[in-house]
């Protein structure tokens, strides 16, 4: 058991829902594990589902250097349709045909959008301007100038392409937008498109293997909780430090 006031510290890897925030998760966890000092790494959109890491007690230290890993996702991109939040969450804002679009130009699309690139962020996002999230200038109908930042983009894979639907694998960057990524090929191939299905599968070395889904979450002891978490030695050994 641990001691009194000696706050348990490591990674508690959780498979995330859709329809939830991810301060939801981070919520369940302090309310599950008894614990304050929980944030998480990498949020992810309400409509993803996978890999949200939380860091508990001294592990919030290292959140930066977890963050700044790279990540995989899995996902789906709905051709002909553009949406305000560049995803299935947002409103229809343009509908076009996607007949006359071939496999080998989808395939085109994605290669474009390999190695290094430029991304402007959505509108819908965390990042502030000013001090403002964009996404709560975006409630009130203002869009304002995104500067293009780096990202890059070190494979992909196309699993599925029976349009307007194309299924992908992507392992990226951090700070890339997939919605963004499934906008800007849409809007390459000329038809728009926006990201129907979004899954993370890794991020840095964590993967799902060891993420417990959110019914364990909720109804599992604290303690047994706390022994499901990376500890800080494993990921100092993860690291190669």
């Amino acid at each position: 058991m641990n001691e009194p006031n000696i706050v348990p510290s490591g990674v508690l890897l959780v498979d995330k829902d859709p329809g939830m925030t991810s301060h939801d998760v981070v919520a369940i966890a302090r309310r599950s594990m008894g614990i304050k000092k929980i944030g998480h790494c990498g949020t992810l959109d309400p409509m993803a589902t996978g890999l949200l890491m939380l860091v508990v007690g001294r592990a919030t230290k290292i959140q930066d250097l977890l963050m700044s890993e790279d990540k995989e996702y899995v996902g789906t991109i709905t051709l002909g349709s553009t949406t305000s939040t560049q995803d299935a969450e947002g409103e229809v804002i343009e509908e076009r045909e996607v007949t006359g679009v071939s496999e080998n130009e989808v395939r085109s699309a994605f290669e474009q959008y390999s190695g290094e690139f430029e991304q402007i962020p959505p509108m819908v996002s965390a990042i502030k301007k000013d001090g403002v999230p964009l996404y709560k200038l975006a409630r009130k109908g203002k869009e304002v100038k995104r500067d293009p930042r780096p990202v890059y983009v070190t494979a992909y894979e196309l699993t599925r392409v029976a349009l307007p639907e194309i299924d992908f694998t992507v392992n990226c960057s951090k700070g890339f937008y997939v919605r963004s990524y499934a906008h800007d090929i849409g809007s390459t191939l000329g038809c728009g498109g926006h990201l129907s299905s979004l899954r993370r599968t890794r991020s840095g070395e964590f993967t799902l293997d060891r993420a417990v889904k959110l019914e364990t979450l909720k109804n599992t002891e604290a303690q047994e909780l706390i022994d499901s978490m990376v500890s800080l030695a494993e990921i100092s050994l993860m690291r190669g430090a």
